[in-house]
C-alpha cells in the first residue's frame, strides 16, 4: 500500500472503494513548523473518467488497484479514435482522442512499447 508521498502519475489507486488514476500531484509545504506536507491529488475515474480532487498528508496510505498492463503499439488514427494493437495477441483497441489528449503530441505511426491499462 503506497503512501501519499509515494504516488506517481499513472498509478491506479482506490479512493472511496472506486478505482482512480492519478492525473496530477501538487505538493504543498506548510509555512508553520511541525505541520505535515499536503499532497493535493487530481484523479480520473478509471472507467467513467470523472475527475476528483483529494488532499492527503504524506503519511496517509492508499490502496493500489491491481490492473493488467499490456504492451501495445500505435497502428493508425480513425477519425477521433486512435487504434492500438497488442504486441502479443495482435488484438486491437480503439481509444478516444479525449482520453489520451495529454499524449497526442508524442504519438506517431509505429510507436512501440506503450503501456496500456
Amino acid at each position: 500500500m503506497p503512501k501519499a508521498s509515494d504516488l506517481k502519475r499513472g498509478m491506479v489507486v482506490e479512493v472511496h472503494d472506486e478505482p482512480y488514476v492519478v492525473k496530477d500531484i501538487d505538493i504543498r509545504n506548510p509555512s508553520s513548523r511541525g505541520a505535515s506536507t499536503l499532497y493535493k491529488v487530481r484523479f480520473n475515474h478509471l472507467k467513467t473518467k470523472q475527475k476528483r480532487d483529494e488532499s492527503f498528508k504524506g503519511e496517509d496510505f492508499l490502496k493500489e488497484v491491481d490492473c493488467e498492463r499490456q504492451l501495445v503499439q500505435f497502428s493508425y488514427q480513425d477519425g477521433d479514435s486512435y487504434i492500438f494493437m497488442n504486441n502479443e495477441t495482435f488484438e486491437q483497441y480503439a481509444i478516444n482522442a479525449a482520453d489520451i489528449e495529454d499524449a497526442l503530441g508524442y504519438i506517431h505511426d509505429g510507436l512501440d512499447n506503450i503501456v496500456a491499462v
